[in-house]
Parts: C-alpha cells; sequence; structure tokens
C-alpha cells in the first residue's frame, strides 16, 4: 500500500504534488479499482493525491453546447441525471449497470475511462457517444477523443503520475436518435460482463444519418464496428441492412477465450445477436 496520502486543494495544487514526487506519486478519484490494485501489489506508487475535496469537480452540467462531466463525479450520479437521461440516456443506462449500488456511489466515471478495461460499461458507452477527455498536465489543458486513451487491456495513455482528467464532454443526442445498451452476463449486478453493446442511430427520412456501435471487451479495447457504421451510413432503415451490419461487427470482433467470460466462439457469436437486438431497440426509439 502507499506510505502517505494526498488531499489536493486544486487541480494545479495536485499537478505540484505530482511533479514534487516526479513519478512516485499518482491521482485517485474513487479508488474501487486502484484500492484493490495497491492491495493486490499491481500499484507501485507510494503516494496518492485524491481529488475529492477540490470543489466543482463533482458537477455534471450543461456547458455551450456540450454536456461536461467532472472527473469526481460517481457512476450513480451520472445514473439519476435528469440531465444525462434526457440528452444521453444510454450512458445513464450504462453507469446504471456498473458493478452494485456500493460500487456505483464511489466509482467514478472518469476512473472507469482511465483504468482502461475493454468492458467497462461507462466507457463504452462514451465510445459511442464519441466522447473527448480533457487531460491537464503543467503544460495545460487539451481535449482528446476518448479512443486515443486506450493503449491496450488496462494500458492508458494519461499518466496518472503526472497528468489528471479534468473532464468529460460528448454532444448531447439529436431529438432524431435511438439508444440501446445491451450487457450480457452471468447475473444481472455484480458480475463482470461477458459482452456489453452501446449503440446510437439517428435516422432523417428514414435513412440513417448517424450510426455508433461500440462493443467490449472483443479486443484488448472498447471496440468500434467502423464497418457496420459505414454499411449503415445513408442507408433507409430495413430487417435485412441491420442483419447485414450485425453479421459485420461479428466477423470483425476477436474476443479471446476466457474462464470468465466464455469461449471465444460463442462469445463472437452473442455479438452478432446484441448488435441486432441493439439495432433494432435504437431503430425503434429514433422512429418513435
Amino acid at each position: 500500500m502507499w506510505e502517505d496520502y494526498i488531499f489536493a486543494e486544486s487541480i494545479d495544487n495536485a499537478l505540484e504534488a505530482l511533479e514534487q514526487y516526479a513519478g512516485r506519486a499518482r491521482i485517485i478519484g474513487g479508488g474501487t479499482d486502484l484500492a484493490l490494485q495497491a492491495q493486490q501489489g499491481k500499484c507501485v506508487s507510494e503516494v496518492m493525491v485524491d481529488l475529492s475535496r477540490i470543489p466543482g469537480l463533482d458537477r455534471l452540467e450543461e456547458r455551450e453546447g456540450w454536456l461536461w462531466i467532472g472527473p469526481q463525479v460517481t457512476h450513480a450520479q451520472v445514473a439519476a441525471s435528469p440531465l444525462v437521461r434526457e440528452k444521453a440516456g444510454l450512458l445513464a443506462e450504462a453507469c446504471g449497470r456498473v458493478g452494485g449500488p456500493q460500487i456505483r456511489h464511489v466509482g467514478t466515471l472518469v476512473g472507469n475511462v482511465v483504468n482502461a478495461m475493454p468492458a467497462a460499461d461507462g466507457a463504452v458507452a462514451l465510445f459511442a457517444l464519441d466522447a473527448q477527455i480533457e487531460v491537464t498536465d503543467r503544460l495545460g489543458s487539451r481535449w482528446v477523443p476518448i479512443e486515443e486513451l486506450y493503449a491496450g487491456v488496462g494500458v492508458c495513455r494519461m499518466n496518472a503520475c503526472y497528468q489528471v482528467v479534468s473532464g468529460i464532454r460528448f454532444r448531447p443526442l439529436p431529438p432524431c436518435s435511438g439508444w440501446a445498451f445491451l450487457r450480457l452476463g452471468q447475473r444481472r449486478a455484480n458480475i463482470l460482463p461477458m459482452l456489453n453493446t452501446a449503440l446510437v442511430a439517428c435516422l432523417e427520412d428514414g435513412r440513417f444519418s448517424r450510426v455508433r456501435i461500440a462493443v467490449g471487451p472483443v479486443a484488448p479495447t472498447p471496440f468500434r464496428a467502423h464497418q457496420a457504421e459505414e454499411l449503415l451510413q445513408g442507408q433507409p432503415a430495413s430487417q435485412d441492412l441491420l442483419a447485414q451490419a450485425a453479421q459485420l461487427a461479428r466477423q470483425a470482433a476477436h474476443p479471446r477465450n476466457s474462464a470468465v467470460r466464455g469461449s471465444r466462439e460463442y462469445r463472437q457469436a452473442m455479438v452478432e445477436v446484441l448488435v441486432r437486438r441493439g439495432l433494432e431497440q435504437a431503430l425503434a426509439m429514433a422512429r418513435a
């Protein structure tokens, strides 16, 4: 476990502490993953820099046409937020499926992203929402697409020993859109997903104008089914087209055999099932 624990008073104060310890300290938010990793000897940092007492980081609000989520916003906050439920219900649904109530009230959405696991429910939904992540260091802040943060299973390109994720943002879903979040697991709660799928579909004049399909875990990072999205783009909605898109998603997915999540063959087959069901749900919602 760590040797010292610092409560930062501001983002700048947190960055100063990280700089002072030169790689021996790292940021902690909710800590639901990091505390366990430390107990298992997988976190070698000597000092934790806690953001939980910095004012304003637990806010969830609309800013200049974006939905903005602070780094201390928990899964429970996202799931219960009227703003998110109205303008990005997909994310509220995904965050409401994470772990159990205790985890959701402590674990943060930003932590879900920084942990960089390909099956993280909140992160998979953010992939389908084209989310951007604000990374702040001593040189300033910049917004980067969420997919650029992922380098592999559990490997985040944001270095928590020198940088802070200071926010998440994405555009609200337009009125012509529908969405779906489907999760396959051995039970409904407190279980890692065998598969999860997040979809957004927008219709204009009966044709797909925007489609996003994200699936996990079928690759080292949350997976976007780009070929399936491209097939649907601009096309009139039909059951045959949905079936073709689901087949393309299955062919592009490459899950591995897992004693916890099931065989490669089973999960690859279920990708097709979840994507097709998700497209049907999103299409029905968009039409309504």
